[in-house]
């Protein structure tokens, strides 16, 4: 998985954005991206983080061949690690963040705390974590549902609590 460093992100988002939405066993996905990267999977249109279709954007599904079926692969159990150019746009902060949950593997969850600590951040910052692990704009291939609460217990996620344990349980993670 390639998350685009800043200078390439600047240069990739230069066109305008494209979209298409695809059936999946979580619902309808919205993808956006500018013709070479994915810049956005959402849980719908209603999704909290999503500010919308703008007039200026394409309805063209041809530059989501590759996500529709690496979708597809990963929701029939297939495939456990996606290997797509990602353009996602935020904070350098939310980009390390979102960076780090790419290396949670198939199966397993962590905790805003632990992914602190991976950070080299103080737990203290889990917060931190957990609000940019919330505004990660590219749900499921940037993993963000694999991130727990301290206790072990399901907390937020911005496709609802019962996609994250659909996807949770997809990959088998157990929780504590």
């Amino acid at each position: 998985m390639l998350l685009l460093d800043p200078t390439t992100l600047a240069e990739a988002l230069d066109g305008p954005t494209r979209y298409t939405f695809v059936d999946t066993p979580v619902g309808e996905l919205l993808l956006t991206g500018d013709g070479t990267s994915l810049t956005g999977l959402y849980m719908g249109v209603g999704h909290r983080h999503f500010a919308g279709i703008g007039a200026d954007w394409l309805s063209d599904a041809a530059p989501f061949a590759e996500v529709k079926a690496q979708l597809a692969a990963y929701f029939a159990g297939e495939l456990q690690e996606f290997d797509l150019p990602l353009a996602p746009r935020g904070t350098p902060f939310q980009r390390q963040v979102w960076a780090a949950l790419t290396t949670i593997p198939w199966g397993h969850t962590t905790t805003y705390g632990q992914l602190a600590h991976q950070l080299g951040r103080t737990p203290a910052a889990s917060r931190a974590v957990g609000m940019a692990n919330g505004r990660n704009p590219i749900s499921i291939v940037i993993p963000c549902h694999r991130v727990i609460g301290s206790t072990g217990a399901l907390v937020g996620y911005g496709g609802g609590l019962p996609a994250k344990q659909l996807l949770l349980a997809l990959e088998g993670s157990t929780l504590a």
